[in-house]
């Protein structure tokens, strides 16, 4: 259940007490999806496996150091709005609005698979939230949209490794991030056995 976010004492100047309350509120679900995938990300470095390993495994860590970067970026303005930013495992936890990522030591592709899925949840909500933002804040507005651009080219980095030389996602259609890895994996099975 979502945790009720206090009213700040104080906000930046030409916002009202309430749009800075308004607009943390939006921020703090934004850092409790980042903080996840900055964690999801590296338990896919620590458990990809098979012929792609190095790639997957290079490629992921400069993601989960922009991901960190973004983090602190969204706390720094929560707290320049006058709130408390909450960092804190239980609080996300008890506040998300999505599943936990389920896949475990995996090969790369089926990680990917399932990368795919959480990309395309955290860029739609975090879009979102640009939108939300645009008309109460220009400041977290122009935060959120550079995010987007990053979010963005690291899930095209992502679906890269996943289509076809036709332009196919081997996940498409899937539903969730089991059923994308499965997919991306079974995809992967086939071209390799041709």
């Amino acid at each position: 259940m979502a945790r009720r976010t206090e009213l700040p004492k104080y906000t930046v100047p030409s916002l009202t007490v309430e749009d800075g309350g308004k607009v943390a509120a939006i921020l703090q679900q934004r850092l409790n999806a980042l903080n996840d995938l900055a964690l999801t990300l590296k338990h896919i470095h620590w458990n990809v496996t098979g012929p792609h390993f190095i790639a997957v495994h290079e490629m992921i860590d400069p993601q989960v150091d922009a991901v960190r970067a973004m983090v602190d970026a969204v706390a720094e303005r929560i707290a320049t709005l006058g709130s408390a930013p909450v960092g804190t495992p239980g609080a996300l936890v008890a506040d998300r609005t999505w599943d936990d990522y389920s896949i475990g030591r995996a090969g790369a592709i089926e990680h990917l698979g399932a990368l795919d899925e959480v990309y395309v949840g955290v860029i739609t909500d975090h879009r979102q939230a640009a939108e939300d933002t645009e008309e109460l804040d220009t400041v977290t507005n122009d935060l959120l949209v550079g995010h987007l651009h990053e979010l963005e080219l690291f899930h095209w980095f992502v679906r890269a490794h996943l289509e076809s030389a036709g332009g196919e996602l081997s996940t498409a259609g899937a539903h969730g991030e089991v059923e994308s890895a499965v997919s991306a994996g079974e995809a992967a099975t086939e071209t390799t056995t041709r």
